[in-house]
């Protein structure tokens, strides 16, 4: 459901195979599994078109990603994993987390807004979460928090670090060269330049 959601509003969109390429399975994997979704009324399915969450579907997959953060929020504060190991050990036992632990391990790390990507923790009452879109989106001018997924490959975020682009970081674009050309990024206070295939894959969270 997760990937569902989080393919919804995307260029791919929730289809099939987009939703297995996203969770590295077979497609079949993926349509047995969306039946099973569709028996207990959490998705709308018709075969070879997309797959859209009911309601009780979306607040469930929004459950689930807030339930996902705040346990990669606990795995890098309170136990001192590094933010892109966070990741991978929270889907271990994210599912078996019980609400009343979810919400004291909340209270426990003083309410925190985002996930140590970088990317906003939904709200319980209302699930709302703002637009990430990616970084090469944003026009000049234009200024925004860095949020980097889990997924992204290690030499990448490697190379992002050598820039200062960490989650969290705040930067302002300076220029953005035209026909896909690179932009020009102000990173803590220097200038810093990041071509369109990695700023596609780095995602923000404009502010004023």
């Amino acid at each position: 459901m997760k990937a569902i959601y989080r393919l919804s509003d995307t260029e791919a969109g929730a289809h099939t195979g987009a939703v297995a390429d996203r969770m590295g399975v077979a497609p079949a994997t993926v349509t047995a599994t969306v039946k099973r979704l569709a028996d207990r009324a959490l998705v709308d399915h018709t075969p070879y078109k997309e797959i859209a969450l009911t309601e009780t579907g979306r607040v469930a997959a929004v459950g689930a990603i807030r339930r996902h953060r705040i346990v990669e929020r606990f795995l890098a504060d309170m136990l001192g994993y590094a933010w892109n190991e966070a990741d991978r050990l929270a889907t271990a036992f994210e599912h078996e987390l019980p609400q009343e632990v979810e919400d004291r391990l909340f209270l426990a790390l003083h309410r925190p807004d985002s996930c140590p990507h970088g990317f906003p923790i939904p709200a319980r009452a209302t699930g709302d979460m703002p637009a990430m879109p990616p970084l090469y989106q944003l026009e000049v001018g234009e200024v925004a928090v860095v949020a980097v997924p889990g997924s992204t490959d290690p030499e990448i975020v490697e190379f992002l670090d050598t820039l200062g682009l960490r989650p969290g970081v705040t930067v302002e674009v300076k220029e953005k060269h035209p026909f896909d050309g690179p932009l020009v990024l102000r990173v803590d206070g220097k200038e810093r330049t990041l071509g369109s295939t990695v700023a596609n894959q780095v995602f923000v969270r404009k502010t004023a």
